[in-house]
């Protein structure tokens, strides 16, 4: 009997089992047993969400623990997001861990364990988002005094759209959009949240047009059918919403943390609609009394003006006492008008035979015969010095001759005659650029020579006379009687000999004709003739 039950102690007729099928074994049978499970606990050791995702933490009470997981597909719509030392009741499947052979929940809703844990979850969250500013007065803007578009987030089939339609029509017809919403329930927050920056999202001028100001509204309830307005979801968005949006949620006494975020919080939806828009009727009696006012301001201000415009006028001067000074000025310009352009003809005529003295063809040609000299004696040094440079090249060959390898001299001729020959090239770039230089600059002065030259005005018709002394003659006063002059055409010269001096209007006949001069007859001025070189 002894060695019976110690060889069942051995397990020697027991089946052998790996670790990892007792594991799914163990994981198979609490499953089965506890499928789905309503656990109320105090949430411990939460830590945030984990990278990944996912959330880890404890459901304790008083006496026990159990490990819980809330996977990451699950945290996006949980009502009530897990945080260290809430109470709540936790709805999930019990498994187990094999890696560390415990048990967990794996937790599909959470939701808090009575009222005043979600007094205690409100207190902490309007706190939290206060200390980030949500609430600050100083951000809220001011509501627009005739909207034309008003938004409404609320349900469509209750009793508060109507209300509010209601007093729309009595008030002020407007133009109203409604962004269906559930406004109780899980997905509560979500919706709303969405359908608030859904309105934020539309653009000025679209298809659908932007309100102007918004309404989030929704009926008297329990805190529980008002959580879905607590959430920070939905108090982000409210904060950040650029329309001035109107909270309206619950009765006068329910409060929200919409509320605290919201640009102005009504008591009532009903309220809400009223401070949405003014009352048609106020406004047109307002409308007239201004009418009035601005009709009896008009008046006293064109009295007042025409009382001023009167004394002003009486103060003027005349007309013709204004334009009597500029017409003088205008009268003594035009006068002197004609002396200032001819003395300007001749200042400018002076400056033209100034030039033109200075820019003779024999001062060009010197420069040119010393330009050419110095091209000349640039190549001579050039050549001086490549000998120079070869000299010093070659005495240094000779002396390192004897200290160097074959291989490294034959390389560092190679290298000192690619550089002579690079510097070669160089020095017959530099100097053909500097003649090429030097002829466009002979060329232009060339050019600028046969512009200032005599000769093309004589191509003109014009001839130069000049006296025997080889002077040219000016004027009639420097010729004498008898005397030899020179006359210079375009294609030659004539000699004549001056039979009277004279002026030119003693020489001149009534008939317009020139006195005669060698052995030419007088030639009649046809009209048009230019009398003068200038």
């Amino acid at each position: 009997m002894t060695e019976a039950i110690g060889a069942a102690r051995q397990g020697s007729n027991l089946p052998e089992l790996t670790v990892s099928e007792l594991s799914s074994s163990i994981k198979r049978t609490l499953e089965g047993v506890y499928s789905y499970v309503r656990l109320r606990g105090e949430i411990s050791g939460f830590r945030g969400a984990h990278a990944s995702g996912h959330c880890y933490f404890a459901l304790k009470d008083e006496r026990s623990k159990i490990e819980a997981v809330v996977w990451r597909s699950t945290v996006q719509s949980l009502r009530i997001k897990p945080s260290e030392g809430l109470e709540v009741v936790a709805t999930g499947r019990v498994t187990t861990y094999p890696n560390s052979s415990r048990y967990q929940i794996i937790i599909d809703a959470l939701e808090p364990a009575g009222v005043g844990a979600l007094m205690a979850l409100f207190e902490e969250r309007k706190k939290k988002l206060a200390v980030e500013g949500l609430f600050d007065e100083r951000r809220k803007k001011p509501r627009p005094f005739l909207p034309g578009v008003i938004g409404i987030v609320t349900s469509p089939t209750g009793a508060v759209i109507r209300d509010m339609l209601a007093g729309f029509a009595e008030r002020f017809p407007a133009r109203v959009l409604i962004w269906p919403v559930r406004v109780q329930g899980e997905t509560c927050a979500v919706e709303v949240a969405a359908a608030i920056r859904g309105f934020n999202a539309l653009q000025p001028g679209g298809a659908i047009p932007r309100p102007d100001v918004l309404i989030v509204a929704r009926g008297g309830g329990s805190l529980e059918d008002l959580w879905g307005f607590n959430e920070e979801v939905v108090v982000r968005a409210a904060a950040a919403s650029a329309i001035p949006l109107i909270s309206a949620v619950g009765h006068e006494t329910d409060w929200t943390l919409i509320d605290l975020a919201a640009d102005a919080r009504a008591p009532t939806p009903t309220k809400a609609a009223e401070w949405a828009v003014p009352k048609h009727s106020e406004l047109v009696e307002q409308t007239g009394q201004a009418g009035l006012r601005l009709l009896g301001a008009a008046r006293r201000a064109l009295h007042f003006i025409r009382g001023r415009l009167a004394a002003i006028a009486r103060c003027l001067p005349r007309r013709e006492d204004i334009i009597a000074l500029p017409r003088q000025r205008f009268d003594a310009a035009e006068r002197s008008l004609g002396r200032a352009l001819l003395s300007n003809t001749r200042a400018h005529h002076l400056k033209l035979v100034r030039c033109a003295s200075r820019h003779n063809p024999g001062l060009l040609r010197t420069r040119l015969s010393r330009v050419h000299d110095r091209i000349y004696l640039l190549e001579r040094r050039k050549a001086a010095a490549l000998a120079r440079v070869a000299g010093s090249f070659r005495a240094r060959f000779e002396r390192t001759k004897g200290r160097v390898r074959s291989q490294s001299v034959a390389a560092r001729v190679s290298r000192c005659r690619e550089r002579v020959v690079a510097l070669d090239v160089r020095s017959r770039n530099a100097i053909l650029n500097g003649v090429s230089r030097q002829r466009r600059h002979l060329t232009s002065s060339s050019k600028l020579l046969m512009t200032l030259s005599y000769h093309g005005v004589l191509k003109r018709g014009f001839a130069l006379v000049k006296n025997m002394h080889g002077h040219s003659v000016r004027s009639v006063s420097g010729v004498t009687a008898g005397e030899q002059l020179s006359i210079e055409l375009s294609d030659g010269h004539i000699s004549a000999v001056a039979e009277g001096a004279g002026s030119e209007r003693e020489l001149a006949g009534s008939d317009g004709q020139t006195p005669e001069v060698g052995k030419t007859k007088p030639v009649r001025r046809q009209p048009g003739n230019q009398g003068s070189l200038f």
